[in-house]
């Protein structure tokens, strides 16, 4: 079964039909051709299919594109401004908490969505808005550093 859904994905407005099961994730690599949302697990448990719905972070891969019908959604594509980087993706490069960078854009959304309700999280804030998100890389310590000294 088709549903007509209206969504807006980093400021811009999309229209399309989708079927009843098709995943967030999906709709936003598939048909919006945002592949900076990885598919990692695909049960919701490491986090890398992370974004912003509505200024909350879910993991796409358990949401369906119809429960995203009226709502607004922030991708890692979304984050930067033209070719100036979001301050939390210069922290992650200054503290080089990006290594292979699957899980980042992950990390960075779950950033985002904590510093724009607690802008002076602390370390255990942030070990908090991270549960779940699974890095092979990093061992989180430059994750962590990044997050605690991003521009206020």
């Amino acid at each position: 079964m088709k549903h007509q859904i209206r969504v807006k994905v980093n400021a811009e407005t999309h229209e399309a039909q989708v079927s009843s099961e098709l995943t967030l994730l999906e709709f936003l690599r598939d048909t919006l051709g945002l592949t900076g949302t990885k598919m990692g697990c695909g049960n919701g448990e490491c986090g890398a299919c992370t974004v912003l719905l509505s200024g909350a972070p879910v993991r796409s891969c358990l949401i369906l594109a119809v429960e995203a019908d009226g709502q607004e959604i922030l991708t890692v594509e979304g984050l930067a401004r033209g070719d100036r980087l979001h301050p939390l993706q210069e922290a992650f490069l200054e503290k080089g908490a990006v290594q292979c960078g699957f899980c980042t854009p992950g990390m960075l959304l779950a950033a985002k969505a904590l510093v724009d309700r607690q802008p002076d999280p602390d370390l255990k804030d942030v070990k908090e808005a991270l549960g779940g998100h699974l890095c092979r890389c990093t061992g989180y310590e430059s994750i962590f550093e990044a997050i605690l000294a991003h521009p206020r």
